[in-house]
């Protein structure tokens, strides 16, 4: 029988952490968000999501503890990771069992012009969180990384095995750093780290600055779509459904190190250390569609599910952007039986319902 727990989940005004909250509050789980709601992109999108929860715009105050109109199971706090005094308070008072970091400051592109909000709220941040997990006993710790660390790295699928010193952007960067202080913290103290890279998550109630909601915005308002590399590139699109019932396996299975794995698994040598396992309680794993997609197909799953032909804008390849991204999602296959099975068509065509919805388009 299925034991409730109580998790703290960042960033749940955020695109995932919002799908995350929802989905454990309605198998019953207590759950406490915690977001700061920074202005990186529209937080009208953050305060609706966040409303959907049952937390209230107006209510809101900073670093106070606010209960859900609609889940009796909910609290959220506005707050930032990077404030350790009510990091350290927050879980003195709440007590959790489990604690699933999705806050962070995002964007690949944007930590090149301000990078030091990603040193803050990604470094300082995560090393708040960690050591409130010491402090207060938690031994459950699940945390976002990115496929973005795997950088200059040409071999495909990327793989958890493959090293990823090479990263193209201060964001990837930051990612890579909070999977090297979750290891120290795993072999320390005893703390059940799972990472989790994430592959080019889209949905319904997704973030405006990434593809799917610039497309959307772009093509029913007749504007060019941009086009980077000229159209050649890939992405390992994968729907946020599928994504948070990944990690919701991880956050009920917490890691353990590679020497109590099933004979299957490849224990820890660490004369030739395989960089996702550990003799400490501590895993990576990349949590993806496990096929990508090429950028002129998703356009064009888009434009059959608005009803309406893209103009597009072709330029070079960005800065900090890479051509494609392939998960091996072997691990998590081989440890829980996960396999995403959203299409492309059935998730553009549920993300194209919401957008029209929720942007009012008739």
């Amino acid at each position: 029988m299925y034991k409730k727990k109580k998790i703290l989940v960042t960033g749940t005004a955020g695109f995932i952490g919002y799908h995350l909250a929802k989905a454990l509050l309605e198998r019953g789980d207590e759950v406490v968000g915690l977001d700061n709601i920074n202005d990186y992109y529209d937080v009208n999108l953050k305060y609706a999501r966040l409303g959907e929860l049952g937390i209230n715009k107006d209510d809101i105050k900073e670093n106070q503890l606010l209960k859900s109109t609609t889940y009796p199971n909910h609290k959220f706090i506005k707050a930032n990771l990077e404030d350790a005094k009510t990091i350290n308070k927050l879980f003195e008072e709440e007590k959790f069992d489990a604690v699933c970091n999705l806050a962070a400051q995002a964007g690949v592109r944007y930590s090149i012009e301000n990078p030091h909000a990603y040193i803050q709220s990604n470094v300082v941040g995560f090393v708040n969180l960690l050591e409130a997990c010491r402090n207060y006993n938690v031994k459950n710790l699940a945390f976002a990384s990115s496929s973005s660390v795997y950088g200059l790295n040409k071999s495909q699928p990327f793989k958890t095995s493959d090293h990823t010193d090479h990263p193209v952007s201060l964001y990837a960067a930051t990612k890579k750093s909070n999977e090297m202080m979750a290891h120290t913290y795993a072999h320390l103290y005893g703390i059940k780290c799972t990472g989790l890279r994430f592959f080019t998550v889209y949905g319904e109630w997704g973030r405006p600055d990434m593809a799917p909601m610039l497309f959307a915005d772009a093509i029913l308002n007749d504007r060019a779509i941009k086009v980077f590399n000229h159209g050649d590139m890939s992405r390992d699109f994968t729907y946020v459904g599928d994504i948070v019932d990944g990690v919701i396996k991880v956050i009920d299975n917490p890691t353990a190190s590679s020497q109590s794995f099933t004979k299957e698994s490849k224990a820890f040598d660490a004369t030739n250390p395989n960089p996702s396992i550990s003799s400490a309680p501590y895993k990576i794993y990349n949590i993806g569609n496990n096929s990508p997609i090429q950028l002129l197909d998703f356009i064009k799953t888009l434009e059959n599910a608005i009803g309406k032909e893209a103009k597009k804008e072709f330029l070079p390849m960005q800065d900090g952007d890479v051509v494609s991204t392939y998960a091996d999602v072997s691990d998590m296959i081989k440890d829980f039986s996960y396999k995403p099975d959203t299409t492309l068509e059935v998730g553009i065509e549920r993300f194209v319902k919401w957008y029209k919805g929720f942007y009012k388009y008739d």
